[in-house]
Formats: structure tokens, C-alpha cells, sequence
């Protein structure tokens, strides 16, 4: 089957069906472009031709929008729109884009790499450096001298790391490590750039970049809210009548707080400057603690007695002043 023929069905070169899932269109190309990849297969131009209408493919069924535009007919295998008046092929028979053309090398072109950096961080780390390049930005192979592409890498922390900085170490499928610092105050899902450090160039030309995307875990008992760290304090009712001191947590480690007598739920202490760094290390949030008067999952006798004594000589009433219950 020729390649004009194969990408009319961009399902077929993935060997997937129009009803397959992100997740398995997702694990169809990684595993084919684990055996396809050029720097797996060096001067395999059927190999070179193959991985690019596997990475074509899935740069339209890979993203959400453009697979539904395909689905409808919307825009053809090469994410051109559908014109009713011409096909979706030049008289070459190479798929329309912005590389088509009538000379050598008309159709896809491999320097147009699509937003797959996220496939590709699982499968290298780094490969073999192209030779270095001559007049003309070309090796001594005639290979063309082009940059490499960036990958993307997703590292999960935990809120800490992420609050107070952390030095992370991510393990690269080709069995190489990249050491990475991850800067007080990192937000979810910020981005860090790390320079030279995505797939080699070809022909002597530079690497690409490894786009770093940080993933913070929930905190069991932390919330963020912009550099202000939260916290719910369970007390006793004991302690919310007399007063104590308490040892809680914060991102930089354990402190001692004063619990006023008399506290009541929903009492705010502030801790100055226990909260996040600013991502540019000029000032730092607080931490309030919000305190919960919590009683036991069961109470004796011996308590509700008191508080049935109790409540007869006093005129309590926490409801009183809200003015929601008159």
C-alpha cells in the first residue's frame, strides 16, 4: 500500500479503529514509534517514511479537536481543510501542507515536528550527537542540519517540595538520569525549560530543549491559596476553653502555636512568613490555621450530665446573633 493510500485512514496506520480511546491511540503510536524511530533505524529511508506518517497520524488523532474534525470530514489526513473542489493530494501524490511542493522532499516534512514531546520523553533521553556540520548547514553525509527536537517530561512532587524547593532526579528510558531543581514557590503544572537537554540535532545542529512539567501532589492536611498555605487544626473542647500550645506543621518544618482560651471554631491564627515563596524569591506567603473544635466520635455520660447542668444556668445560645434563625 502506497503512502498517499495508507494516510486516507489514519486509524489503519496506527492500527487502531475509529472507536479506540485516547489511551489506546496513545499506546498504538508509542509502540509504534518505538520500533520506527529514525534514530533507532539510521539510514532507513522506507523506516524514515513510515515514521512519518505514524507521527502525521497521531498528531491529528492525538489531539481532541483535530480528531473530531477528522471524524466529520472536516480536514483530511494531513490536517488540511476539506475542499470540495480539490482532493487532499497534490498531482505528486504528496499530502497538501505547508511543505508540499513540486521538488525533492514535497509532502511531510520531519522538521515540522508536531507537540508528541510527551511519547517521546518515555522513549529517549538523549541520543547519539549528528556529525558536526560543513558550508551549507550540512554533515559530511549530506545529512540537513536541523535542530533537535524538545520532549516533555512530566515530575511529581509533593506540596512541600513544591513550597520549599526541591532537588529531583528523573530516570530517562535510555537508562541516563537528568538532575533537576525545582524552585521555591512552583506552581501545578508550571513548566520548567531545561536548555539542550530534548533530542540531538541533526547534522551538528543543536539539541532540543526538555520542557519540564511539575505535577504536585495533594497535601493530606495543606491547601494553597496563591502563597498563603492553609491548615485545619482539630482541638479539643478543653483546649478551645482554657487555652494551649500546640506544635503544628508548616512547609519549612514543625512550630510551636498559641491556642487562645476561648477559641472557638473557625478562629484564624496567622504564622508570618511560614507560607510559600514567591517564584521569584522576593517575599513569602503566612500560614493561617483555621481552628475545629472537635469533639469525640463518642461522649460519655459523665460529659452530657455537665452539659445538661451546665446549660440550665446559662443563656447560651449560638444561633442567637445570626439573624438567620428568628
Amino acid at each position: 500500500m502506497s503512502f498517499t493510500q495508507q494516510m486516507q485512514d489514519l486509524y489503519k496506520v496506527l492500527g487502531t479503529t475509529k472507536t479506540a480511546s485516547d489511551a489506546e491511540i496513545k499506546s498504538a503510536y508509542r509502540t509504534l514509534a518505538k520500533k520506527y524511530h529514525p534514530d533507532l533505524n539510521p539510514d532507513d529511508k522506507e523506516i524514515e517514511l513510515k515514521f512519518k506518517e505514524i507521527s502525521q497520524a497521531y498528531n491529528i488523532l492525538g489531539d481532541a479537536k483535530k480528531k473530531q474534525q477528522y471524524d466529520r470530514g472536516e480536514i483530511d489526513a494531513t490536517g488540511q481543510q476539506q475542499n470540495p473542489f480539490h482532493s487532499g493530494y497534490t498531482q505528486r501524490g504528496n499530502p497538501r501542507g505547508p511543505t508540499s511542493g513540486g521538488g525533492p522532499g514535497g509532502g511531510f516534512d520531519f522538521g515540522q515536528e508536531m507537540d508528541i514531546g510527551d511519547i517521546f520523553s518515555d522513549l529517549f533521553g538523549g541520543r547519539r550527537q549528528g556529525a558536526g556540520g560543513g558550508p551549507g548547514g550540512r554533515a559530511g553525509g549530506g545529512v540537513p542540519k536541523r535542530k533537535g527536537s524538545d520532549v516533555k517530561y512530566e515530575c511529581t512532587v509533593n506540596f512541600v517540595e513544591a513550597a520549599a524547593g526541591a532537588k529531583k532526579r528523573i530516570n530517562l528510558a535510555d537508562g541516563k538520569t537528568l538532575n533537576i531543581t525545582i524552585p521555591p514557590g512552583t506552581n501545578d503544572k508550571q513548566v520548567l525549560r531545561l536548555k539542550g537537554q530534548g533530542l540531538p540535532g541533526k547534522g551538528g545542529a543543536l539539541n532540543g530543549d526538555a520542557n519540564i512539567e511539575i505535577r504536585i501532589e495533594e497535601h493530606p492536611m495543606f491547601t494553597r491559596k496563591g502563597y498563603n498555605v492553609h491548615l485545619d487544626l482539630p482541638i479539643t473542647l478543653l483546649e478551645a476553653v482554657e487555652g494551649t500550645t500546640l506544635t503544628v506543621p508548616t512547609v519549612t518544618g514543625k512550630v510551636k502555636v498559641r491556642i487562645p482560651a476561648d477559641s472557638n471554631t473557625g478562629t484564624i491564627l496567622r504564622l508570618k512568613g511560614k507560607g510559600i515563596d514567591d517564584i521569584k524569591g522576593h517575599n513569602r506567603g503566612d500560614q493561617l490555621i483555621r481552628l475545629q473544635v472537635t469533639l469525640p466520635e463518642e461522649t460519655d455520660k459523665e460529659l452530657r450530665d455537665f452539659l445538661r447542668g451546665w446549660s440550665k444556668s446559662t443563656s447560651y445560645d449560638p444561633r442567637k446573633d445570626t439573624g438567620l434563625f428568628d
